[in-house]
């Protein structure tokens, strides 16, 4: 349940301003893709898509082109590498991933963006000016990605510690 709240969150999240950079998109994936079950990866798949159509046509009033498929493609991988946490949920692994999430994301939104347009040169120049361009807003990318990602798996954490708790009676206290 836990998994589709913080999904659900973090789609909400897009649609408020956050001038740091800072979202919980990232570790929302890797936590849903960790702690559901396979049946039920289709949940985000569905729903950032719908989101991201929502805000390209009604909030920025722009065209929906190739480049934001690269960007469902993302949704999908990041989904399924946060299933490999679900056998490895030591802190490394879950940070790694988070750090996987971001400097991907960088990558391949960044090339998109290259590539998709007519803002850079089609050369390797053009590329590295994209790249470096993307530079502001990666940091910022990586430390909520980190940061978000470290706050869903230990929420988690927890939330199972307390429900393994003992119950007190009332009558007996």
């Amino acid at each position: 349940m836990l998994a589709y709240v913080f999904v659900v969150l973090a789609c909400l999240f897009r649609f408020v301003p956050h001038p740091w950079g800072f979202t919980p998109l990232a570790g929302s994936l890797l936590f849903f893709g960790a702690r559901t079950r396979r049946t039920q990866l289709w949940f985000p798949l569905v729903l950032l898509p719908a989101s991201d159509l929502i805000l390209t046509k009604y909030v920025y009033a722009s065209h929906f082109s190739w480049d934001h498929l690269v960007t469902c493609a993302w949704y999908a991988a990041i989904v399924l590498l946060g299933t490999r946490l679900a056998e490895k949920s030591k802190a490394v692994w879950i940070l790694g991933s988070a750090v996987a999430s971001s400097v991907s994301f960088f990558l391949l939104s960044n090339f998109a963006v290259w590539a998709s347009s007519d803002m850079y040169s089609k050369n390797i120049a053009g590329l590295m000016a994209c790249y470096t361009m993307g530079l502001p807003f990666f940091g910022r990318g990586l430390a909520g990605d980190v940061i978000f990602t470290a706050l869903m798996f230990a929420i988690a954490g927890i939330v199972a510690q307390f429900a393994k708790r003992p119950r007190r009676d009332i009558a007996t206290v």
